[in-house]
C-alpha cells in the first residue's frame, strides 16, 4: 500500500476535558496508548464514512497499534484500505479536536440508536450508572471511556496492515465481523522497524520453510491439525529426541511406554473429565451384549493419570524417590479450528513428558535439578534468553477445591524457585486445575517470546488416584508428583527452532550434513566414495547428480541450507580431497578427506550452533 508523508502536526493546548489530555501530563507509554486509542476512533469515523450504513462495534489500542471491528456490507479489498488510510490522513491533518464527555444513559441510547453493538455495550456498561462516556471528534462520537490525545494531529505515524475475521465478543455463534487492523508507533523510525520485523517473521515463518525445506506437510484428507513430517524433518525431530534422551538418562529418568487410549474412569478420578474435556477428543464406547454403551475409552491428552496407575503397579519405599518416567509418546486435543496454526498449535503432539514422583523434603532440589537440564537444554540450541512466570489459582478459573494442597504446593514452588535463584513473576489465575506451575518463556533471535518449558507441582491426582510411599516412619504417605515437559511439544518446539534459526539448522540437527558436488559426470566415482566414507561416520551426506552447471548446483545446496558442500573436481579427485564451501558463502578450500570427516564429526558431536 502506497505511503503519505506524515505530517505529525501541532495539537492546540486548550483542551482541559477528562478523558483528553496533554503530552506533558502523561508519560510516554500512555500516549502512546491515547495515540493508538484516538487513531481507532478516525478509523470508524472513515468507514462510515464510506459505508454509512455501517455498523460498528469496539476499538480499542494493542500493543503495535490498534483496530475497530465493523459490520459492513461488503467485504473490504486492498483498494479500500489504501483509500481509508488516505482519508484518515486528511483528516488528521484537519486537527480535530477529542473532546470527551459524560451524558445520561438514556441520551446515549438515542445517540446509538443505529447502531446495535453499541446498544449492548449500553446495556453491559450502564448497570448501576447514570451516565456513560462518549468522545466525539469532527463528526464522528463514539461511547468511549475516555484516554484520547488532544486532536487528531497529535495522533503518530500510522498504517493499514490487513482486515481478518472476528466474531462479536469472540463467540463464535455472534456475528462475524471486519476487523480493521493499523500498526502506530511514536516515531516513523520505530514505525519503519515495526515493519522490518514483520518482513523478517515472513522471511522466518516456519509454514513457509516447512514447504520449501520439504520438512512437514499437512493433508485436508488427513485432517487439520495433524502434521505428517517427511523424511527432513523427521530426522530433525530424532535429533531433538537423541538430546533430551541423552540428558534424561545421564539424570536418572526412566521411559516407559503407555500407548495411546484410556478408559474414562481414569480420567474421571483423575479430574480431568472435570477440568479438561473441552480439549478431550470425543468418547468411544464399548458395546454391551444388550446393544447399550459399555466403558467409555478416550485418546490420550496427556500422560499423567496414567504414568501414575505405572506407580501402583508397585508399592514404593521413600529410599526409591525420586521416580522418575519419561515417555515421548503422542498425544490428542481436540483444539479449535481457528486456533490451529502450523506446527505450534496441533492436534497431535508429543511431548517429552515426564512425572516425578518425590516426598515433600525432596521437592526444592529436584526442581533445581530440572531447572539445570531446562538451562542446559536451551543453551545448546542457542536460546539461552528466557524468563519465568509462576502461574497461581484465581478467582473464576477450574481449579479443584482443596485449599490445604494448594497452599503448600504454591508455598513450596515459590520457595524452591527462590533457593534456585529463579527471577521470576506472579501470574494469577494461569495455573494448571491440579497445582501452581513455573512456566519457562524463550527469547528467539528475533526477540519474540515463546512459551515452552513447564514444571508444574500436584498433590492433588496423586491422591485422587491412590499413589503412596512407604515412609521413614512405616506409614503410608502421598507423594508430591512434579509434571514437566522441557521442549512443551516436539511439534511446536520444531516449529520455533524453524523460525529461529531461519531453516539453517547447525550440523548437528540439518536434515543433509553435507552435500558432494561434483563439477562433471567423471567426478562422480569419487563423489560417492567421499559421501560413503562421511556416511560411515555417522553423517548425513548425499551427492547432486544432477545436470545443472557447478554454480547452479552449488545455489541449489545454498537454498535448501545444507551447511558444508564439498565440490569436486579434477584436482579434488588426483589429491583425493575435496573443497569446501561454507552455509554462508566461506570458502574453506581443498581439504583432505580425513581433515573433512574429523572437523564435522567434531562439530556433530559438539553440537556446535556454526554454521547456522
Amino acid at each position: 500500500m502506497a505511503e503519505e508523508p506524515f505530517d505529525a502536526g501541532v495539537a492546540p493546548d486548550d483542551s482541559d476535558a477528562a478523558g483528553v489530555a496533554a503530552q506533558d501530563e502523561v508519560d510516554e507509554a500512555e500516549w502512546l496508548r491515547r495515540m493508538r486509542h484516538s487513531a481507532a476512533h478516525v478509523l470508524a469515523q472513515v468507514v462510515l464514512q464510506m459505508f454509512p450504513e455501517g455498523k460498528i462495534a469496539i476499538g480499542p489500542p494493542i500493543d503495535t497499534g490498534f483496530y475497530y471491528d465493523f459490520d459492513l456490507p461488503r467485504p473490504l479489498t486492498p483498494e479500500d484500505l489504501s483509500e481509508i488510510q488516505k482519508r484518515m490522513r486528511k483528516e488528521m491533518r484537519r486537527n480535530h479536536r477529542f473532546i470527551w464527555e459524560e451524558v445520561p444513559v438514556d441520551e446515549a441510547r438515542e445517540r446509538f440508536r443505529d447502531q446495535p453493538f453499541k446498544q449492548e455495550l449500553i446495556d453491559q456498561f450502564s448497570d448501576g450508572s447514570s451516565e456513560l462516556g462518549i468522545c466525539t471528534h469532527a463528526e464522528f462520537t463514539d461511547l468511549c471511556r475516555g484516554g484520547h490525545v488532544e486532536s487528531t494531529r497529535q495522533i503518530g505515524p500510522f498504517r493499514l496492515t490487513n482486515v481478518a475475521g472476528a466474531y462479536w465478543r469472540g463467540d463464535e455463534n455472534r456475528p462475524q465481523l471486519q476487523r480493521v487492523y493499523g500498526a502506530l508507533f511514536a516515531t516513523r523510525e520505530e514505525l519503519d522497524d515495526h515493519f522490518a520485523r514483520i518482513e523478517e517473521a515472513q522471511r522466518r515463518d516456519h509454514r513457509r520453510l516447512g514447504r520449501e525445506l520439504e520438512l512437514f506437510t499437512f493433508s485436508e484428507l488427513v485432517g487439520a491439525g495433524v502434521p505428517l513430517l517427511l523424511p527432513n524433518g523427521a530426522v530433525v525431530r530424532q535429533e531433538m529426541e537423541r538430546l533430551i534422551r541423552e540428558l534424561q538418562d545421564a539424570r536418572g529418568y526412566q521411559e516407559v511406554w503407555t500407548g495411546h487410549v484410556a478408559r474414562g474412569e481414569l480420567f474421571r478420578r483423575s479430574g480431568h473429565l472435570e477440568n479438561y474435556s473441552d480439549v478431550m477428543y470425543p468418547a468411544m464406547h464399548e458395546h454391551n451384549e444388550d446393544g447399550g454403551d459399555g466403558d467409555a475409552y478416550f485418546l490420550k491428552p496427556m500422560n499423567c493419570p496414567v504414568h501414575m496407575t505405572l506407580y501402583n503397579n508397585t508399592l514404593h519405599s521413600y529410599r526409591e524417590l525420586p521416580l522418575r518416567y519419561a515417555e515421548y509418546s503422542t498425544l490428542y486435543r481436540f483444539e479449535k479450528s481457528g486456533q490451529l496454526s502450523g506446527l505450534t498449535r496441533v492436534r497431535s503432539l508429543t511431548q517429552d513428558d515426564c512425572h516425578i514422583f518425590i516426598t515433600p523434603e525432596q521437592i526444592s532440589d529436584e526442581v533445581s535439578r530440572v531447572l539445570e537440564l531446562v538451562q542446559t537444554l536451551f543453551e545448546t540450541y542457542g536460546m539461552p534468553n528466557f524468563r519465568y512466570e509462576l502461574s497461581l489459582p484465581g478467582e473464576g478459573g477450574k481449579f479443584v477445591e482443596d485449599p490445604d494442597a494448594w497452599s503448600f504446593a504454591v508455598r513450596a514452588l515459590r520457595d524452591a524457585l527462590d533457593r534456585a535463584g529463579i527471577d521470576y513473576v506472579e501470574q494469577e489465575g494461569e495455573a494448571a486445575f491440579y497445582g501452581p506451575k513455573a512456566d519457562l518463556f524463550v527469547s528467539d533471535v528475533m526477540g519474540r517470546e515463546w512459551q515452552l518449558s513447564t514444571i508444574q507441582l500436584d498433590l492433588i491426582q496423586p491422591a485422587r488416584l491412590g499413589c503412596v510411599y512407604v515412609a521413614d516412619d512405616g506409614e503410608r504417605h502421598t507423594p508430591v508428583v512434579i509434571h514437566r515437559a522441557i521442549h512443551g511439544s516436539f511439534e511446536r518446539f520444531l516449529g520455533i527452532l524453524i523460525e529461529h534459526y531461519a531453516g539453517a539448522f547447525p550440523l548437528w540437527l540439518a536434515p543433509i550434513q553435507a552435500r558432494c558436488v561434483p563439477i562433471a559426470d567423471r567426478h562422480l566415482d569419487w563423489a560417492h566414495e567421499v559421501a560413503a566414507d562421511l556416511r560411515s561416520a555417522g553423517l548425513r551426506v548425499d551427492v547432486d547428480e544432477g545436470n545443472e552447471r557447478m554454480q547452479a548446483k552449488i545455489r541449489n545446496g545454498q537454498r535448501q541450507k545444507i551447511p558444508y558442500l564439498l565440490v569436486i573436481g579434477d584436482r579434488e579427485v588426483e589429491a583425493g580431497s575435496a573443497a569446501v564451501r561454507v552455509r554462508g558463502g566461506d570458502d574453506l578450500g581443498a581439504m583432505p578427506l580425513d581433515e573433512i570427516r574429523q572437523m564435522l564429526t567434531e562439530l556433530r558431536d559438539a553440537r556446535a550452533l556454526e554454521p547456522a
